[in-house]
């Protein structure tokens, strides 16, 4: 272990080193872990959360954004990029580089440059949302889909749309009984 420089002549203690902990430290439960000491049975170290970007296969655990979309009223004329990023759950970056990549997202901008979008916009960013993350298409692929046939694309998905709320209904029904 390295010591510290002492430049002026005082006194130095070396820093008191904790051991790790593993559990709730809030709770105070768990226990202090020292390197080279076996757990007691059955306890796995804990480990933190993950950090840095989600992968496409955690962002794709939540398959219901298109759903909820489906439930929220769209009242206004206008959103801005940051309402319209908290409906798809992605940063609004991932929104501007889908405005670069695809031709048919064409929001309006003001004055000072920002991006307001209109709910065709919006049913136009499901729609690449859908073939992107659901049906994990790659940005080439979703590009080539979206300008052979954008009216079958657009087709089939208001078709699994709707075929998810025949299944919605569905299980709903078969937990009632």
């Amino acid at each position: 272990m390295m010591q510290q420089l002492d430049l002026f002549g005082l006194p130095t203690q070396p820093p008191a080193v904790k051991p790790p902990v593993n559990g709730d430290p809030e709770k105070g439960t768990g226990t202090a872990e020292v390197p080279g000491t076996p757990l007691p049975a059955g306890e796995a170290p804990v480990k933190g959360k993950k950090r840095g970007r989600k992968s496409l296969k955690e962002l794709s655990g939540d398959p219901h954004v298109i759903q909820e979309l489906e439930k929220l009223t769209l009242d206004k004329q206008y959103y801005s990029i940051s309402e319209v990023a908290g409906m798809f759950r992605v940063n609004t970056s991932l929104i501007r580089y889908w405005e670069n990549e695809f031709d048919i997202l064409q929001p309006k901008k003001n004055r000072k440059g920002d991006r307001l979008f209109r709910q065709e916009d919006i049913q136009h960013l499901k729609l690449i949302y859908h073939l992107l993350r659901e049906r994990k298409y790659t940005i080439e692929g979703a590009k080539q889909k979206l300008r052979e046939d954008k009216r079958i694309a657009s087709r089939n998905f208001e078709m699994v749309k709707s075929l998810e709320k025949v299944r919605t209904f569905l299980t709903e029904l078969k937990d009632q009984l």
